[in-house]
């Protein structure tokens, strides 16, 4: 069929052309956008999910949901090598920015711009052409303590926003790669924006071991978020992310090959819009079959390993490598750590400060006590493929 035209669109964060099972995600995110601007009370939410399960994809639909609405956002990824007051600063600045051209924010604005201002100079942040050409405020977001000091950052945008009638939506991807002291700061700051009613709200997203991260952080955190799990889609809406799509191309797909795409890909969205690529790819004409399905798996199953996630081993050290190698080598997941620690003849103790590395990066997380897994859907499939080629 015309490569043109193929509707499927694998890539990271990539929006897909049907966004299938997430339905109350959204309308929940919709209700707090809307509540919040009206200075009703609505909890902040992060997203929970493995990886290539759509976390960012929802987290751009959610932007767009508040821009709708009359916010003005900030979209930041968390890398693992920045810290928090200097991914913030360019953001804030640029939002201020915006709100500095509302007749009715001017003043509010400038105070938050002297805040921003004393934030900067206090953790001694420039970046690149960003400057600002008001004078600090003394006694505002200048104490060095980073909860205090985001804080008063918080609350100042929260005011100018509200001053333009406006909203602030903060959006972070891959909260996980936070420092505690970073996210322990984040949290104080949205609690204090919540308790003076601001319309200030925050979305994030990252994998499952945020929610223990929040707690840990501030045991106020399970009431300031709500944390939907983001995960593989039920059958039925695998089914219309494959077939949906397909159809809106005027195309066709039997059954029997929707039902085997569903199985392989385990409803994972990421894995959904690989197999759905390569079968438009494969298929000469309408409708798709099993056969083309079973072409485009291989096709697939290469591309994963070549790309999606070699880049993820890529990163690992050698022990690193044989730890996980060990961890797939078990079977079905999830895995005991002591069983992890036994496949390779060494203790629990000894293997703690490995694991922690590996959890650091974003490669596995522990599911319950004593438990791990990893991040990545079928990575202890590629991981079984590499060892025994």
């Amino acid at each position: 069929m015309d490569p043109v035209r193929n509707p499927f669109a694998p890539g990271a964060g990539s929006p897909p052309p049907e966004l299938a099972g997430r339905d109350e995600i959204i309308e929940g995110a919709s209700i707090a956008i809307q509540r919040i601007l009206l200075g009703r009370h609505e909890q902040s939410q992060i997203l929970l999910g493995l990886r290539g399960t759509g976390k960012t994809v929802l987290l751009n639909r959610i932007e767009n949901l508040a821009l709708e609405n009359h916010y003005l956002t900030a979209f930041i990824e968390a890398p693992e090598d920045k810290v928090l007051a200097e991914l913030l600063y360019p953001k804030v600045f640029h939002v201020l920015r915006k709100l500095s051209l509302v007749d009715g924010a001017k003043a509010k604005t400038h105070e938050a711009m002297r805040a921003l201002r004393s934030f900067a100079s206090v953790f001694k942040i420039t970046v690149g052409d960003v400057s600002l050409s008001v004078d600090p405020e003394s006694g505002i977001a200048d104490s060095g303590i980073l909860e205090y000091d985001l804080s008063d950052l918080f609350v100042r945008v929260g005011e100018a926003a509200a001053a333009a009638g406006k909203g602030w939506a903060l959006l972070l991807d891959e909260v996980q790669y936070l420092s505690s002291k970073d996210l322990s700061a984040l949290i104080v700051a949205l609690h204090r924006a919540s308790q003076k009613q601001l319309p200030v709200i925050f979305f994030g997203a990252g994998l499952p071991q945020i929610a223990g991260l929040t707690g840990d952080a501030k045991s106020y955190a399970e009431r300031l978020f709500k944390f939907p799990p983001v995960g593989a889609l039920g059958r039925k809406a695998a089914s219309e992310a494959i077939e949906q799509p397909i159809i809106g191309e005027g195309e066709s797909i039997n059954q029997d090959a929707l039902e085997m795409i569903v199985e392989r890909t385990r409803g994972y969205p990421y894995f959904l819009q690989e197999w759905g690529y390569q079968a438009w790819l494969v298929a000469e004409a309408a409708p798709i079959t099993m056969h083309d399905v079973e072409d485009a798996s291989a096709r697939a199953l290469k591309r994963l390993d070549e790309g999606f996630f070699r880049v993820r081993y890529d990163r690992l050290t050698p022990k690193e490598k044989e730890y996980v190698i060990a961890m797939a080598q078990l079977g079905n997941s999830p895995y005991r750590s002591s069983d992890v620690a036994e496949a390779l003849g060494e203790s629990i103790q000894t293997l703690g400060t490995r694991r922690a590395k590996i959890i650091r990066k974003g490669m596995i997380y522990s599911p319950g006590h004593g438990d791990i897994d990893f991040t990545v859907p079928m990575f202890g499939d590629f991981l079984n493929r590499q060892n025994a080629s």
